[in-house]
């Protein structure tokens, strides 16, 4: 805790987020930590009888092993933390992989666990440049001392992470990319929407698995949701990370700046009107890029079928709750979807009709320590957080039976 403003401060300088979003993050890790700290406790066998008379079956939970962490760079203390935090629970120790672009955060947490009494060697780091990066991955993939892999990243990496990991037949955690739906209906409480997409879609620059790619509104509301949410974009102020006042930094990568910009121009050649932004900065360095609103967008855009990973938001119209239950479940991602309505049978139909891991009702913050975590279809499998589920990913469960004697008659 001490520690909370040198972290986020490294966190600021590596992924370029506000400061005051870096803070966030911290404090957002530090509740898988102390979630996990309880965990440790709960990780519980069991006892019972069997069919068979004199039979008694037993189950006993222990580590799995060596585990290995590979972390993306857009939410480096979050990732490691919550990893961690569940292996340490369940007794293993724990290599980890940080992204070349921010080693920096990574390496810092691990200084501080052994500054408090961690031996070293439970929790180690080894770092790579961008060049050595699927070598070095690779080989702690097929290691064999390492019995558990758990991985953040696009679906493109996983699917490669998943096939090293299955000539060991590795236990694996997949979490994976997201592409996800942001649905409004005309009986929503707009303004909460609204609030809600603010946060979920700037935050970090657009740089979020969970964040919301694609904002379906209903037809009745569409010009009044685009005016507020385009109204209240104009007000975020875009900077460098450690300046006060900034909302919206940089991205954190090149490549980033160059894939929003590559939707942009796609979605303006389908039909798409720019409601705000659209344009690079001219002046200044980084890569920076402004917060940019698609209005019209469509089906045909490329915004609609891949992750932009940027602050790039699209707004498209539909007209009936089954044309929006389509539209947000075409897709080969599953990781999160979010609905606003006021209609409480509408929400548990969607709960149960949209492909996703998590479904946000009337919210666009579902993420928490005690809450399971992770997505299906190509988003991945295993679940990151939540109670009893975390933790099993880090451990094995051995069955055992005991055949119970009879007492010896004693005659008299």
């Amino acid at each position: 805790m001490a520690a909370k403003n040198d972290i986020a401060t490294i966190v600021t300088y590596e992924t370029g987020k506000p400061l005051v979003e870096a803070l966030g993050e911290v404090n957002y890790a530090l509740g898988f930590v102390w979630w996990f700290s309880g965990e440790a406790e709960r990780a519980q066998g069991t006892v019972g009888y069997s069919a068979i008379p004199n039979r008694r079956t037993i189950t006993n939970k222990q580590p799995v092993g060596v585990s290995v962490a590979l972390v993306p760079w857009n939410l480096p203390v979050a990732m490691i933390l919550r990893k961690a935090s569940a292996a340490l629970a369940a007794g293993c120790t724990m290599i980890i992989k940080p992204s070349p672009e921010t080693p920096l955060s990574v390496l810092a947490l691990v200084e501080l666990a052994v500054r408090a009494g961690f031996d070293k060697g439970v929790l180690t780091v080894m770092t790579t440049d961008l060049q050595c990066t699927p070598s070095l991955s690779e080989g702690l993939c097929k290691h064999p001392l390492v019995r558990k892999v758990t991985f953040t990243g696009s679906t493109r990496i996983g699917k490669l992470i998943s096939h090293h990991c299955s000539d060991g037949l590795k236990k694996l955690t997949l979490e994976l990319g997201g592409n996800c739906p942001f649905v409004v209906f005309d009986d929503a409480d707009v303004g909460k929407a609204v609030d809600a997409l603010m946060q979920l879609k700037w935050h970090h620059t657009g740089q979020a698995c969970i964040t919301a790619n694609r904002v379906y509104v209903q037809k009745g509301i569409y010009d009044e949701f685009q005016r507020l949410f385009v109204e209240r974009t104009k007000q975020l102020k875009i900077g460098h990370g450690a300046v006060d006042g900034t909302t919206l930094g940089p991205l954190t990568t090149p490549g980033g700046v160059d894939k929003v910009e590559a939707h942009v121009q796609d979605a303006i050649s389908h039909g798409g009107r720019i409601a705000l932004g659209g344009t690079r900065p001219s002046h200044g360095s980084g890569f920076f890029y402004p917060a940019t609103v698609i209005s019209e967008a469509n089906d045909k855009m490329l915004v609609a079928a891949e992750e932009t990973f940027g602050p790039l938001c699209a707004l498209f119209r539909f007209g009936t709750e089954d044309e929006a239950v389509g539209y947000a479940n075409n897709t080969s991602l599953g990781l999160a979807s979010y609905v606003f309505t006021r209609d409480v049978s509408r929400i548990w139909r969607l709960l149960e009709r949209l492909e996703a891991g998590m479904v946000g009702l009337n919210t666009g913050n579902q993420s928490a320590a005690e809450l399971p975590f992770g997505g299906i279809k190509e988003s991945g499998y295993g679940k990151e957080s939540g109670k009893d589920i975390a933790i099993n990913e880090y451990l094995i469960t051995k069955s055992a039976t005991l055949t119970v004697d009879e007492v010896a008659s004693v005659k008299l």
